[in-house]
């Protein structure tokens, strides 16, 4: 198969499976004070203090998760339980329209508990002003929360410019950096943002496992899994000390490849859009062509489902998506394409190819060869154009 859905998950990577192996014997408790609990704790912590120093910042303000949908959670839901807790009578919140959907439907419930929330609309390239955020803001604004890139567009928001207002406005400042992490250099000591989302499974890491950042100076959260003191008693239950261990090695990884990783597949998804373009006609490229990463090429085909051009690529075993995977099942078009876009026939035609340390000339190469053969085929059995 040729994997190009990279964004939706990602393989193993093969120093990760090998710690995994490794790992698999270390089975005592973090938490028990003998000598195999603490063996365990011990690694840990060392990557712990290894994902901080990616992140440059304190081990302090690394808390595991099982996710980044659960660190988004934890984050949301907390602000209003806490202010709740506080007195605090503020109860706005504002994001944009093409989050993620552990961000909107997170949003939407609490909606329901008399939160206000504001949806910002992002332009055609699907960037956010930050003077919109700004205009934004009222005395009862409590949280921000913008993500850093795009799931299905690769558009990489101004988000320095953004947590720069939020503090300026003393507002606490949360991005969802699931599909930034490994693309983009992320400082933490320069991004002044309080509250930053990872998942595992996107840089080359087992799913189950994911990271949220907490700036010691951000406002209290309250867990949104509570029991135990793990974690300093921000997410409860015995730690995933496979995955833990698994992602800091990711993390490592990350650190090694990045810079030869964008080179590389970069040039490699310039290479599909070029060859897509000089082939078909009637294709549209989605997305903002200077601020994405390079991983990512969002494609509207005009007139073709989606869902039939993806149905016909798996056929030629080249695994492609119409959106977030955690959208598949809907019938609707692609709400971040709609959002571009005011032609529904843009949204229902688009596929996301994302690539990633696999792929290769000759996949993408066959890609070519089989977007082209696809799409002349399902034209010619509905011929719109």
């Amino acid at each position: 198969m040729i994997y190009l859905d990279n964004s939706a998950t990602t393989p193993l990577h093969p120093k990760v499976k090998e710690t995994i192996i490794n790992a698999l014997d270390m089975f005592g408790n973090p938490s028990s004070i003998h000598k195999s609990g603490r063996q365990v704790r011990a690694l840990i912590e060392q990557n712990r203090q290894d994902i901080a120093d990616f992140f440059n910042c304190s081990p302090e303000e690394i808390i595991f998760t099982g996710g980044a949908s659960e660190a988004n959670n934890t984050v949301l839901k907390s602000a209003t339980t806490c202010c709740a807790f506080c007195n605090d009578s503020r109860d706005h919140i504002i994001t944009s329209n093409i989050e993620h959907p552990s961000v909107l439907n997170t949003l939407k419930c609490l909606e329901q508990q008399h939160v206000s929330v504001t949806h910002l609309k992002v332009d055609k390239y699907g960037l956010i002003n930050p003077a919109d955020v700004e205009a934004a803001i009222r005395p009862d604004t409590m949280m921000i929360s913008i993500m850093y890139v795009n799931n299905e567009i690769g558009t990489i928001q101004p988000i320095q410019e953004i947590a720069d207002i939020a503090k300026k406005h003393n507002i606490p400042m949360h991005t969802d950096a699931v599909q930034a992490v490994g693309k983009i250099p992320i400082d933490l000591q320069t991004l002044p943002v309080d509250f930053l989302s990872m998942s595992g499974h996107k840089i080359y890491a087992p799913k189950g496992i994911g990271v949220l950042f907490k700036r010691k100076t951000a406002k209290n959260i309250c867990p949104l899994i509570t029991g135990g003191h793990q974690e300093k008693s921000m997410r409860a239950g015995t730690e995933n000390t496979l995955g833990i261990l698994a992602l800091g090695e990711a993390i490592r990884q990350c650190k090694l490849e990045m810079d030869e990783n964008k080179a590389r597949i970069s040039a490699l998804r310039d290479r599909l859009e070029t060859g897509i373009m000089n082939n078909l006609d009637h294709v549209s490229i989605n997305g903002d062509p200077a601020h994405r990463t390079y991983n990512i090429t969002n494609i509207s085909f005009v007139n073709i489902e989606g869902e039939s051009i993806l149905l016909r690529l798996d056929m030629h075993d080249i695994a492609v998506s119409t959106g977030s995977a955690c959208s598949t099942g809907s019938l609707e078009p692609s709400y971040v394409i709609t959002a571009l876009s005011a032609d529904p026939v843009i949204a229902h035609s688009s596929i996301r190819f994302s690539l990633g340390r696999e792929t290769t000339e000759a996949d993408i190469d066959k890609t070519i060869e089989a977007v082209t053969e696809t799409i002349t085929f399902l034209r010619k059995m509905s011929p719109i154009i």
